[in-house]
């Protein structure tokens, strides 16, 4: 009992748990299953029987040997690693009350292998429910190759009641870590996030074109739907995401901000979901992802067209199924996350260029918010500017310069390329050399293209690894669309790109394309 309970993670406690057991005289198998979640049981062959598919046993630890010591029986994955609560002989878990049967003969019908039975020599089951102040955490069951007598019986009894205090100590142990781990991450966002938040402001304007998102926002806000906001850089799609957190029931949680543009793509998976001590060089302890951070709050997906293909397919399981795995880690974790995902890109073109997953697109974008550029809200931008003009003040401890009709004029006749962002950055720096005086704009024309040289660097600029990739993606893409889908033959698209069609099909593999007609 002193070695059990020494334990100090679920795995090793349940091993500990039968690998006892299993060493006692005659003892054949012993095996634990304990009460989970019943979405983990899609290839569950009982899974009709089961009568309610939201909890169920889950077969998590098994210790025993064949007769001659030949075969170790330590596996988890036989016919009964998933039963509905309930099913069979494994019924404590729902009556409570323990389970012992003698004299078996192999031929009962609840036996999965009967020739393994009769081939050991079983004669006893026995099971006994693993219960913790009134609560069912599962079943421990022994088949032996004796037959227990009274004290046996209640030997195991003894020894269920104290396994059942130790996982459930051991999982409480676990909660409050996983909860400290969290809340430190959290912690530590939300100091990243204050100085970011404290300068955002709020969404500023009486334009027609901004009073159309604030109505959006107000609609789609007292939902749980997924949002998409697309506009061009610099439009405030990040002040939209927090008015729409803002006005929904998770305001009391955090939102969580992931820029996915600034994440390298070895660290996604990782970043996203979280990691495990170990899990991989450099991890020294757990930690949770962004989307546990965000449970029960709303996760705020910035620049989604950055996200690689790869991981795009993962991205969408989790917002399907709810529910995420760590990097190094088996467990499962439910949560409740709200979506709200940017971008500056036209994504539909990035699905037909297939840089982008038609299916994540659809299950992103169920309520799109389009937020318009400045330009084509330029009576906002005088109270804009006034905003920015006492914002950069205050925080430059000066006296805010006025706000001039010349200046006024001024601004809204610039196209701002781009948006509020450029705005307030002129202002500041305005504010900067205006030095206590009136305020003096200077608005550098956008930059104008020029002439192509003749030099041969000019000619033939030098591409990176990326840029050559979305070359040869879109040089196959067209390929395809040209042919119908067709690769190999004359009229095919390896013809047409001088290739060979096993080249090409192995492009078309690794680039992740589609060769049905586009």
């Amino acid at each position: 009992m002193v070695s059990v309970a020494q334990n100090r993670t679920l795995p090793e406690l349940l091993r500990a748990i039968v690998n006892g057991i299993a060493c006692c005289h005659n003892v054949a198998l012993a095996r634990i299953w304990l009460v989970e979640p019943g979405d983990l049981c899609a290839t569950c062959r009982l899974r009709e029987k089961c009568p309610d598919q939201r909890r169920c046993l889950h077969l998590v630890a098994s210790a025993g040997a064949s007769k001659d010591g030949a075969v170790e029986l330590t596996g988890i994955n036989g016919a009964y690693r998933r039963l509905p609560i309930g099913f069979g002989k494994v019924s404590p878990a729902d009556s409570g009350e323990p389970v012992l049967l003698k004299n078996l003969t192999g031929d009962e019908d609840w036996i999965a292998d009967p020739a393994w039975f009769r081939r050991e020599g079983i004669r006893t089951f026995a099971g006994q429910p693993l219960v913790f102040q009134g609560q069912a955490l599962g079943v421990l069951a022994i088949f032996d190759r004796g037959e227990l007598n009274d004290d046996d019986f209640a030997w195991l009894r003894i020894f269920a009641d104290h396994a059942a205090v130790s996982i459930a100590n051991l999982n409480a142990y676990e909660e409050i870590a996983y909860l400290k781990e969290r809340l430190e991450e959290e912690n530590i966002y939300l100091r990243e996030e204050a100085s970011i938040a404290a300068g955002s402001g709020e969404l500023i304007g009486e334009s027609a074109a901004l009073r159309k998102v604030l109505q959006q926002i107000d609609l789609v806000a007292k939902t749980d739907a997924t949002v998409l906001i697309t506009g061009e850089s610099g439009t405030g799609k990040e002040l939209v995401a927090r008015a729409i957190h803002a006005g929904s029931s998770r305001k009391d949680r955090t939102l969580i901000k992931v820029n996915c543009g600034a994440i390298p793509e070895p660290l996604f998976e990782s970043e996203f979901f979280g990691h495990t001590k170990g899990a991989f060089t450099g991890a020294m302890r757990d930690k949770p992802g962004r989307f546990e951070l965000a449970d029960g709050g709303t996760l705020f997906l910035d620049e989604i067209g950055e996200v690689p293909l790869a991981m795009q397919a993962k991205l969408l399981r989790v917002l399907q199924e709810q529910e995420v795995e760590r990097v190094g880690d088996t467990r499962s974790r439910k949560l409740n996350v709200r979506i709200v995902a940017a971008t500056n890109r036209d994504l539909s073109a990035e699905v037909e260029a297939g840089r982008f997953r038609q299916d994540l697109f659809y299950r992103l974008s169920v309520f799109p918010i389009d937020n318009p550029p400045l330009r084509q809200r330029r009576e906002d931008i005088p109270p804009l500017a006034d905003h920015f003009i006492r914002e950069s003040a205050s925080r430059l401890h000066r006296r805010p310069p006025k706000l001039t009709e010349g200046v006024v004029r001024q601004l809204t006749a610039h196209d701002w390329p781009g948006n509020i962002r450029e705005l307030q950055n002129s202002l500041e720096r305005a504010v900067i050399l205006a030095d206590g005086g009136p305020l003096h704009l200077e608005i550098s024309p956008p930059p104008t293209p020029t002439a192509p040289s003749s030099s041969p660097a000019a000619t033939s600029p030098l591409l990176t690894r990326r840029e050559l990739k979305q070359q040869e993606r879109e040089a196959i893409t067209a390929a395809l669309a040209q042919t119908g889908g067709k690769v190999s033959g004359p009229d095919g698209a390896a013809a047409l790109l001088g290739m060979k069609p096993t080249t090409l099909y192995s492009r078309i593999t690794a680039l992740g394309l589609k060769r049905k007609p586009i």
